[in-house]
């Protein structure tokens, strides 16, 4: 069976994923925007896996926006996402959170008609391994 580590920013929360994920999608949709400050989420779903907190789980909180099914949950003391089960039957895993490799790479890109106007000129702009001087 496969097994993933994962954990939040300060190390409070720590969680074990146990079963395949079924998708892993780049969500461009306004909340999930608004939730990572990105461009998009990168979250892992899966019908079947198990969710184990192994430390941590009182710092979890979770958050639905009301009249929605977008929720997340995040460490209370450092904001990190969190994997949590508020779609009914769904497991949702940030990927970022995850501490072990996966072996899916994303499936689709979804709510693209949200993406960011800024998004495309990320592909043309110079990369660095780190912050540059």
């Amino acid at each position: 069976m496969t097994e993933h580590l994962g954990s939040c920013l300060c190390g409070t929360v720590r969680f074990k994923v146990e079963g395949a994920f079924d998708s892993f999608y780049l969500c461009h949709c306004q909340h999930c925007k608004k939730d990572t400050g990105a461009a998009h989420a990168a979250n892992l779903f899966s019908q079947s896996a198990k969710l184990t907190w192994q430390s941590g789980a009182d710092a979890v909180t979770s958050f639905t926006l009301p009249g929605t099914r977008h929720g997340r949950s995040f460490c209370k003391f450092c904001g990190s996402a969190l994997p949590n089960t508020q779609m009914a039957g769904v497991l949702i895993v940030p990927a970022g959170s995850l501490d072990t490799d996966v072996s899916i790479l994303p499936t689709a890109h979804i709510f693209s008609s949200s993406k960011a106007n800024w998004e495309e000129a990320s592909e043309e702009m110079p990369t660095f391994e780190k912050l540059p001087d």
